[in-house]
């Protein structure tokens, strides 16, 4: 019951964060902060479980790692996107924020295009050639 402990957490640096906030912005803001690294840190030995049985699922699959290894990057980058984007939302720099969200779906794009590339060159291999 590991999201209860989360949740918890959550609940209790929240009612500090508005309680701080108060007489220390900053010190509420970085309250905010801390507690989303602890969260992130907590969960991210699950992460780590979940590749080894993708790694493991590609092995027997015969999949090119490199496939594997290019799609947990992007969706690492896509989290990772995230959590500062909401990091610095909670600060009160939306611009900032919106600009770390448009860097994220950039890189995506950039480690997505030998993906697709594979992907359209398959297409056009099934394709009937002539006229």
């Amino acid at each position: 019951m590991e999201i209860i402990q989360i949740v918890g957490l959550g609940l209790v640096a929240t009612v500090l964060v508005l309680v701080v906030r108060e007489q220390k912005p900053m010190f509420g803001f970085l309250l905010a902060a801390f507690t989303g690294l602890f969260i992130f840190l907590f969960v991210i030995g699950k992460i780590e479980a979940v590749i080894g049985v993708l790694e493991q699922l590609a092995d027997r699959s015969g999949i090119p790692s490199i496939y594997l290894k290019t799609v947990l990057k992007i969706i690492g980058i896509a989290y990772i996107a995230e959590f500062g984007s909401q990091i610095v939302r909670d600060a009160g720099q939306e611009s900032i924020a919106s600009k770390i969200e448009f860097a994220g779906k950039i890189l995506i794009l950039v480690m997505a295009v030998p993906i697709i590339s594979v992907i359209v060159e398959t297409v056009l291999g099934l394709l009937p050639v002539g006229s």
